[in-house]
């Protein structure tokens, strides 16, 4: 839309001013981009008439050429509504630079902060005026850049600092797993202390969270509650891949009044692709390494009643010795199901006790019924070799059962059973994109009629 300053700026023929100005408007970033977009496009393709024409004499000039001045000092030309001396600026409060006098107007502005967050503005088109858009960061020190002209083009710039208030309320963020190796199904956790429940919020926390994987996946966070969310790539990941987690969330604004804290980053590495694919119904487990088939083991699952659960697991802990208590799953001591057993080689793929574990006392159904309470159940030599081969974040899969599905969320790593299209709709920064294109897309301009 096209403000009252425009037409008042804009003259019939170009000035050095103006060209100046389009010249400015192309290398600023997020200030003046989005205001008047089909006039400065407009403007830019006259430009390129006018320096057709003009031919070699577009690019040099006399020294007296507004366009080759160095900028002069700005302090007089504009006034800012910072913080007094030894003083920090309120973080609820709007930056504002506005020009002194006629004989002046903003043409860029930049405030970046220590971190290297920049601050969101907005321009007037008459150039007397910018105000902040953005939240101010919590506890920063900032910079600022002015850039100016007077009625005869001539450039002038003003730089300026300032610190900003501490948060008076912190969002702590929890990064996991820890450091360490995984295999190819570990997701990244970020637990949250306090909940985010706005969409800005949660936006603000996702894009604060930066995942980089060598080689590189495409990958995307999925919110499980209000302060959890959970970050899993397309596919699983490479094998070899080394990942790094980093919070930028140190004073970015999450909620009226809360803002984040400083966080350590944190590095994980790939190891194989191992899978284990139990079928309850063949009674067989075959695990797989990089594609290749390394064992074949035979097992019971769960009898029924007690069907072990469908769908991909995640490994998430080995223990050598478990003592296994029928009570602690709902089984009352004294019943025909009850039991409290020493466990051996236990590989736990759920919170509520699923195990992949030694089972000597069902040897003789091994291969040939299902007569679990749940848990696959092996020899002592295969659960041996099974415990040796395997490690947190591989896969453990199970199919033909008459138990349920395994769920995402809630009693392990079960993101792996929900499709993607559907993971990256519980991504507040990627809901209701396309896949392929980025949150930045959408801000793009583009060609208008004028």
């Amino acid at each position: 839309m096209k403000g009252p300053a425009d037409s008042e700026r804009s003259p019939p023929g170009l000035s050095f001013a103006l060209i100046r100005r389009a010249a400015l408007d192309t290398s600023s970033y997020g200030v003046l981009m989005s205001h008047t977009p089909s006039f400065r496009i407009a403007l830019s393709c006259s430009l390129l008439v006018v320096a057709a024409g003009a031919g070699a004499a577009g690019c040099g000039g006399p020294d007296g050429h507004p366009l080759s001045a160095q900028p002069y000092d700005a302090a007089q030309q504009v006034a800012f509504n910072g913080p007094a001396e030894n003083r920090k600026a309120a973080l609820d409060k709007p930056l504002a630079i506005t020009t002194k006098g006629e004989d002046a107007r903003i043409t860029d502005v930049t405030a970046v902060d220590e971190a290297g967050h920049y601050l969101a503005g907005r321009l007037a088109a008459d150039g007397t005026r910018w105000r902040s858009t953005g939240a101010l960061a919590a506890g920063a020190r900032y910079t600022v850049r002015v850039a100016t002209e007077n009625g005869d083009g001539a450039p002038g710039v003003r730089t300026l600092t300032f610190e900003t208030a501490p948060a008076k309320q912190s969002l702590k963020v929890e990064l996991g797993p820890e450091a360490g190796k995984y295999g190819v199904g570990q997701p990244l956790t970020a637990k949250l202390s306090a909940p985010v429940t706005s969409k800005e919020g949660r936006a603000a926390v996702e894009r604060a969270l930066k995942v980089r994987s060598e080689p590189a996946v495409t990958g995307a966070w999925h919110w499980v509650d209000d302060k959890q969310l959970h970050y899993r790539p397309k596919e699983y990941w490479p094998t070899g891949a080394t990942v790094t987690l980093t919070s930028n969330l140190a004073g970015v604004r999450v909620a009226k009044g809360l803002y984040g804290t400083t966080t350590a980053p944190l590095k994980i590495t790939i190891g194989d692709r191992v899978e284990a694919i139990t079928d309850a119904a063949a009674h067989r487990m075959t695990v797989l390494r990089n594609g290749e088939v390394i064992n074949t083991i035979p097992v019971t699952s769960g009898k029924p009643g007690f069907a072990t659960r469908n769908g991909v697991k995640v490994v998430l802990e080995k223990q050598y010795f478990v003592r296994m208590r029928s009570t602690t799953v709902g089984i009352p001591d004294g019943t025909s199901d009850s039991y409290d057993l020493p466990v051996y080689y236990a590989t736990r793929v759920t919170w509520s006790g699923e195990y992949v574990h030694a089972a000597p006392w069902s040897v003789g159904s091994q291969g040939y019924a299902n007569v679990s309470h749940g848990c696959v159940g092996m020899s002592t030599s295969n659960a041996a070799w099974f415990y040796e081969n395997i490690q947190r974040g591989d896969i453990v899969k199970v199919v033909n059962s008459m138990g349920s599905e395994m769920t995402p969320f809630g009693n392990g790593f079960g993101e792996w059973n929900m499709a993607w299209p559907e993971w990256r709709q519980g991504s507040t920064v990627l809901a209701g994109t396309r896949e392929g294109s980025t949150p930045a897309d959408g801000a793009r301009l583009r060609p208008k009629a004028l």
